[in-house]
């Protein structure tokens, strides 16, 4: 079991380890806050909703227009004044009256709650209890509301409470494509061109973590939720491209999930990924792209699209800047061989 440890990262807090989740609302900054959930997640942390001021189930959906109802929902809810910090240790990272907005869900849950803070304001702070490894909760990276201004800052987490039981939560299947999501912000961060010493470090050990979890008779569920907040922390540092770009893609289009979309790409990416930074893949133990086929058996991940909706995805992908992160610039026909391969 990994140890427990409470980690502050410049302007943000992370929590980590078995049973930190029971101290949610504590390290949260006391009642009051505004949450975000679904009922998966709802039921797994009862007493998040028992002490939240307001409660509203994210659905299925684009982020930027699940996180514009967000918003209009958070912006009645938070009336003309927001409970205080209950506890004054958390005041160096939360100011007194500010709008917390917590997320207590995967990634799609949590991207929303950071548009909605970045969309409020300065005032506003994002917090989150993940409840899968989508690694969100450790990154800047999210879209914004319907109607936000794309010039506006995007946020990170101000706090981060992260409990195995509750992060690698889900079924051997699902959890498996959500490892491979965790996977591949750690394959792709030594492989930009923002790379760092520090970015790499944290990347080869989420990718022993992650790996290693899936090595013995049961799930080392512990492994897997500190190799996913790792991942995070490593692509929010260096960024990403290629292989995010297609990922999200396929997301953006709704032809899969985050997890199912990484489970398909990954072992396919990986090889475009080593042709441009061989350097960079080198730092892991094991080789991504094998470790990538064993987990997507695992996960059982399939997923079909027709030419036509390839087509749609390759001209999307071809026009995202994020492209260019990870050079030579991939082509349409190299992103219509990837995807063709994968689907």
């Amino acid at each position: 079991m990994v140890r427990a440890f409470a980690w502050r990262d410049g302007e943000r807090l992370i929590r980590f380890g078995r049973g930190v989740a029971a101290e949610a609302v504590e390290a949260l900054g006391g009642p009051g806050f505004l949450l975000l959930t679904t009922s998966r997640a709802g039921a797994a942390l009862p007493a998040a909703a028992e002490a939240a001021a307001g409660v509203h189930h994210v659905p299925p959906g684009s982020v930027p227009e699940l996180a514009a109802g967000a918003l209009e929902w958070a912006r009645g809810a938070r009336g003309p004044e927001v409970p205080a910090l209950a506890t004054a240790a958390h005041s160096w990272a939360t100011r007194a009256h500010d709008t917390r907005i917590v997320a207590l869900g995967g990634g799609r849950v949590i991207d929303v709650a950071k548009a909605v803070a970045a969309a409020l304001g300065a005032r506003a702070r994002a917090m989150a209890v993940p409840t899968t490894l989508s690694g969100a909760e450790m990154t800047r990276v999210h879209r914004h509301a319907a109607g936000v201004d794309e010039a506006r800052p995007r946020v990170r987490c101000a706090i981060v409470v992260c409990d195995p039981a509750l992060a690698a939560s889900q079924p051997r299947a699902e959890l498996a494509a959500s490892a491979l999501n965790a996977l591949g912000h750690a394959v792709e961060a030594p492989c930009t061109v923002a790379a760092n010493p520090v970015a790499t470090l944290a990347a080869r050990e989420a990718a022993r973590l992650l790996i290693g979890a899936f090595g013995g008779a049961e799930l080392d569920r512990d492994a897997l939720a500190l190799g996913a907040l790792l991942a995070g922390y490593a692509l929010d540092s260096s960024g990403y491209g290629l292989h995010h770009v297609m990922a999200q893609t396929l997301v953006r289009h709704g032809l899969a999930g985050h997890g199912q979309a990484n489970a398909v790409l990954l072992p396919h990416t990986v090889p475009a990924l080593r042709r441009r930074f061989p350097a960079g893949l080198s730092a892991f133990d094991e080789d991504p792209g094998a470790a990538a086929t064993r987990l997507r058996a695992l996960s059982g991940a399939t997923l079909e699209a027709t030419d036509d909706q390839i087509d749609a995805c390759v001209e999307e992908a071809a026009a995202r800047p994020q492209l260019d992160a990870t050079p030579p610039r991939a082509s349409r026909e190299e992103l219509r061989e990837i995807y063709a391969a994968a689907l």
